[in-house]
């Protein structure tokens, strides 16, 4: 049995730098086999119109944009689910034994309106391999659900830890590899 908790939660306010730690963390693991996504914001002209998500073998697909004609809404954006849900196939399909590090950032609003997504989320935090998540500081339903695993070290990014996030999740992550 593994001696350090191997999913690891970022939670924190908006803005505070959790998809930051994620990608740093990336860019430390690029020698290992990773799978899954992050987010990140789509501005025009200074400002934010939406949301796209970056799957990390490549693919990068729409989240939510104030222009999506959706039913599914979170403020002023409107959820594109059908090309979330195409990134989601081309991302979370490895079996265990091809990926060394999940990363789902995030477990939010968003994304659970994807009941392909809740599921996916739910098998990879139960499998083998290790996650590193971003999961909304606030929610009911699956977003609590995640907040509260006991299988999971919940890690509040702020000001002060952030830089220092990246490097000690790296490390973990190599060190249950090892195991």
């Amino acid at each position: 049995m593994p001696s350090i908790v191997k999913n690891v939660l970022l939670t924190g306010v908006p803005g505070c730098g959790k998809t930051t730690v994620v990608r740093r963390v990336i860019e430390r693991l690029r020698d290992l086999r990773l799978a899954g996504f992050y987010t990140q914001e789509l501005r025009k002209a200074g400002k934010r119109v939406g949301f796209e998500a970056v799957g990390l073998g490549g693919t990068r697909d729409p989240l939510a944009d104030v222009e999506t004609a959706s039913d599914l809404r979170v403020g002023r954006y409107g959820v594109d689910l059908a090309a979330f849900e195409t990134l989601l196939n081309a991302e979370l399909v490895s079996p265990p034994g091809q990926v060394d590090l999940y990363v789902l950032d995030e477990v939010g609003k968003m994304e659970c309106f994807s009941e392909m997504f809740v599921a996916a989320t739910k098998r990879i935090l139960e499998g083998p391999v290790p996650v590193l998540a971003t999961v909304a500081a606030k929610g009911s339903g699956f977003i609590a659900q995640v907040r509260s695993r006991t299988d999971a070290e919940l890690l509040t990014v702020t000001p002060a830890n952030r830089d220092a996030l990246p490097e000690m999740i790296a490390e973990r992550t190599r060190a249950l590899v090892r195991e």
